[in-house]
């Protein structure tokens, strides 16, 4: 058997044994098999369904690691599991000079308990690799966005649209944070072709970043305030926390609302909602 043959029969069979209630998917509707459909898992790597097809058939011979890297966390495969499936596809697993996106099982598993607060998981570049149900409520389903796109940083400083404004005082804060994360992700990543890329592009994108980058300011993560505008919802302000998960580089950002506070009332709005648009008397479309 080839080795991209090889590649589909894995992906195939890791897909039939993961449960859709495993990685938050409804188990409802007819199933041949107990598993993942190929649209779930597309949607899951923000992966077409005809090159996942392609890929499961051995017609698609050369996967990139982000693809692999996506396909990865969507199977929720282990450190293990990981690297045979960059083996298959002809490549060594990211090695200790370059980002790693993957999420152990038990951070893995402390994340699905989370789902009463938006949260999001980005890696040491602040790239979007995970979010949950209410994340994607409050700030729109990020499934369809892609390379720089899901780039946190890169979407602030190159203007790209969103639902967050700052006050001069939080822009600053923010700025000085995650410019300071990423050099100091390119001290632990030296060899991250990807990483050096964004640092190039952002420089030239924007003076802001410039000139931060070349005073080498110093900023930390504090305990700050978001003010977010839905379409629907209107105005809420959350609390925002960066939290770094043990033993990894990843950046689990939560945001939560004070008891009995408008903003919670809202939220709790959005659980019911979730990402479906509503009309104008305000009940779901």
């Amino acid at each position: 058997m080839s080795e991209s043959r090889k590649l589909g029969t894995a992906l195939r069979g890791w897909r039939d044994r993961t449960a859709p209630a495993t990685v938050g998917l409804p188990a409802g509707g007819v199933r041949r098999a107990a598993g993942l459909r190929r649209e779930e898992l597309a949607q899951l790597a923000g992966l077409s369904v005809d090159y996942i097809t392609r890929l499961e058939q051995g017609r698609s011979t050369s996967p990139s690691q982000q693809v692999l890297s996506s396909l990865a966390r969507a199977l929720r495969l282990s450190a293990a599991e990981r690297e045979h499936l960059f083996l298959l596809a002809g490549q060594s697993a990211p090695g200790p000079g370059q980002l790693s996106a993957h999420i152990p099982p038990g951070v893995r598993r402390l994340l699905d308990q989370l789902d009463s607060a938006p949260l999001s998981v980005h890696d040491a570049a602040w790239n979007l690799i995970l979010w949950n149900p209410l994340w994607a409520a409050l700030f729109g389903d990020a499934s369809s966005l892609h390379g720089r796109e899901r780039n946190i940083v890169w979407r602030h400083f190159a203007g790209l649209p969103g639902r967050v404004s700052h006050t001069p005082e939080q822009e600053a804060r923010f700025e000085a944070a995650v410019v300071a994360d990423l050099r100091a992700a390119t001290a632990r990543y030296p060899t991250d072709a990807g990483l050096r890329s964004l640092i190039k592009d952002l420089r030239g994108v924007s003076t802001d970043f410039a000139r931060l980058w070349d005073t080498a300011i110093v900023g930390v993560h504090e305990t700050d305030t978001k003010t977010i505008h839905h379409p629907d919802i209107g105005t809420l302000t959350l609390d925002c926390d960066v939290l770094i998960a043990p033993g990894s580089d990843l950046r689990i950002v939560t945001y939560t609302a004070a008891p009995n506070s408008e903003a919670a009332d809202k939220l709790k709005l959005l659980v019911v909602i979730g990402t479906q648009a509503m009309t104008e008397d305000g009940t779901p479309a």
